[in-house]
């Protein structure tokens, strides 16, 4: 392998070259306080730090991010913080999916704009994984992934909570009236007591894993509790092999690989990952040039057995997957469905990382002789509903609702079901079809989390706790329930969604993967042709520019002129 000089390093363009523009560079380093021997010849590592007051799973990076500089300098190079957009899952509306993109440029254009010679991605809140690897990957210089980790157990009256999860299950609970107000309430004070994103196998867990699975962080690194002190030496780590693969010139495009990219979808089945993986892998792939069609996540599935007993499919919490010996464990009781000799950050093939990983407790990371599932946790449906594709995770829902025909009880937006959900009047029972439209990418827009549609108090009353629900929309990782999402193309431009009224039957066949509206060709043909298209949303902003360019959700949610094509060409430095 070669190893660069330091005159080949992308900053020496800005920092060692003897002309007046680079005296202007110096001299302003100099401004701050740094000698000429603290950058001289060395690599310029950029942190990109997702922090902010409102993120709340990353409220110990102000910590974590003195502690990558640590190891940076321990390494021999030289660290900057760059601040970067925090896309917080709470807070952020229309929809922090609407806003992963902004990121991914804003990371791309940090990094190319600046004398930058690689870069620790600082991230794990839902949409930061993807959009901080899909800017670096564009970007292509030398990476690492520096997972925010999970928050510790949620703990109430006795019990073990889990973000998200058990928000939905005891909200029903209170709908139902056998919850009070007041211990509601008291619930708050215990569901999330530390930094972290949820601890749960929701989108940030889900996608941590899979940007290890990746290689794109040190091995073991996506399972470690936020506020162990384990993560605070992983992330001095990080600074020091980022150093070092600076002087190799091992790139994302290096590690991203199709084989890297069957592992994370194998990886995703294995711990039933969040249906938002699929969105966020298409993403991530497209910025290398690899297509990924749906159909591939369902074949992989096929083969793969749902090892890791973590809610909202299983029993367990990340913090007790950690204990049970992490996400390498778990790789390692499925290595014979990986490819073992995908390429890794720290220099070594996954196989490599994972072969001495032994499992701690077989009842959170189950065999495959003794899966909590035999199959993986999602699956792909077509039909005239969804030409273009639709997913659900059948392990955490129903399984009587698997095979199902039901009439339609129609929503056309979120302000209509919220009005009209609990309706006396609302002719609805637990056999029909909740139908949630205008939730896609451009008609919510932004994609939210809607797709766990509420149940009707009435029908909850009755002791009804799962029915079938679709929806143009995205889930929550930690949400569950027989909830058929990303349903492509969209109502909002016109898609078969848009046509569904009250009444029609729709089928959902999952062990067939089959979605379809059990209409003539000749009535939606009709209905299709009376068909208004909505207002666009945004004339203007970054909302312009999103409703113009953004893909369909089975293309990734991407802006079409960020996938992979001629590179975007280096910076003249005058």
């Amino acid at each position: 392998m070669h190893k660069k000089t330091p005159q080949e390093l992308r900053s020496y363009r800005w920092l060692g070259v003897n002309d007046m523009r680079s005296f202007g560079h110096r001299s302003r380093a100099k401004q701050m306080g740094y000698a000429e021997e603290d950058y001289a010849g060395k690599p310029i590592i950029g942190i990109i730090n997702t922090w902010s007051d409102l993120n709340t799973c990353h409220s110990h990076f102000p910590e974590r991010v003195e502690e990558v500089k640590r190891g940076v300098w321990q390494a021999g190079g030289f660290p900057v913080e760059l601040p970067a957009l925090s896309i917080t899952e709470i807070f952020m509306k229309p929809s922090p999916m609407m806003y992963r993109n902004l990121l991914a440029m804003e990371v791309e254009e940090h990094l190319r704009s600046q004398p930058i010679d690689g870069a620790v991605l600082m991230g794990g809140c839902d949409k930061t994984t993807p959009g901080l690897l899909m800017g670096a990957i564009s970007m292509n210089l030398p990476a690492i992934y520096l997972p925010a980790g999970p928050m510790l157990r949620g703990n109430w009256n006795g019990k073990y909570l889990g973000s998200g999860s058990d928000v939905w299950k005891y909200w029903a609970e209170k709908c139902a009236g056998n919850l009070s107000d007041e211990e509601w309430s008291s619930m708050e004070d215990g569901i999330a007591r530390s930094a972290g994103h949820c601890m749960t196998m929701g989108t940030a867990s889900t996608m941590t894993s899979i940007a290890e699975t990746l290689g794109f962080t040190l091995p073991g690194a996506a399972s470690i509790p936020a506020v162990d002190a384990n993560h605070s030496r992983m992330a001095t780590a990080c600074g020091r092999r980022i150093v070092e693969m600076v002087w190799e010139d091992l790139k994302p495009t290096d590690i991203l690989t199709i084989e890297a990219v069957e592992n994370a979808i194998t990886a995703d089945m294995a711990i039933g990952g969040s249906t938002n993986a699929i969105i966020h892998l298409v993403a991530i792939a497209g910025r290398a040039g690899i297509k990924l069609p749906l159909p591939k996540f369902d074949e992989i599935s096929q083969r793969v057995p749902l090892i890791a007993n973590i809610r909202p499919s299983g029993q367990y919490l990340m913090e007790d997957f950690y204990y049970a010996g992490g996400l390498r464990a778990c790789l390692n009781q499925i290595r014979s469905l990986l490819h073992l000799d995908a390429l890794t950050v720290n220099g070594k093939t996954l196989g490599e990382n994972i072969e001495s990983a032994k499992v701690l407790n077989d009842d959170v990371i189950r065999s495959r002789e003794n899966p909590v599932v035999e199959i993986g946790g999602t699956a792909v449906l077509y039909g005239n509903l969804a030409p273009n594709g639709a997913v659900i995770k059948p392990t955490a829902c129903d399984k009587n609702l698997w095979q199902h025909t039901g009439r339609a009880v129609v929503f056309k937006d979120y302000n209509d079901m919220s009005a009209r959900l609990n309706d006396e009047n609302l002719d609805v029972d637990e056999t029909c079809v909740l139908v949630l439209q205008n939730a896609g990418p451009l008609g919510a827009p932004g994609m939210p989390e809607w797709g766990m549609l509420p149940l009707p108090n009435k029908v909850l009353k009755k002791g009804v706790r799962d029915m079938v629900r679709i929806s143009d929309a995205r889930m929550s990782g930690t949400s569950y329930g027989a909830c058929v999402l990303h349903v492509s193309p969209e109502a909002y431009v016109g898609g078969t969604l848009a046509f569904v009224q009250d009444g029609d039957l729709i089928e959902l066949d999952v062990p067939h993967r089959k979605l379809n509206l059990l209409v003539s060709d000749d009535e939606l043909a009709q209905r299709r042709a009376a068909w208004v298209k909505p207002e666009r949303k945004y004339g203007r902003g970054y909302g312009a520019l999103f409703t113009e360019r953004v893909t369909q959700a089975h293309e990734g949610c991407d802006f079409d002129f960020l996938h992979a094509g001629e590179p975007t060409p280096e910076p003249e430095i005058h």
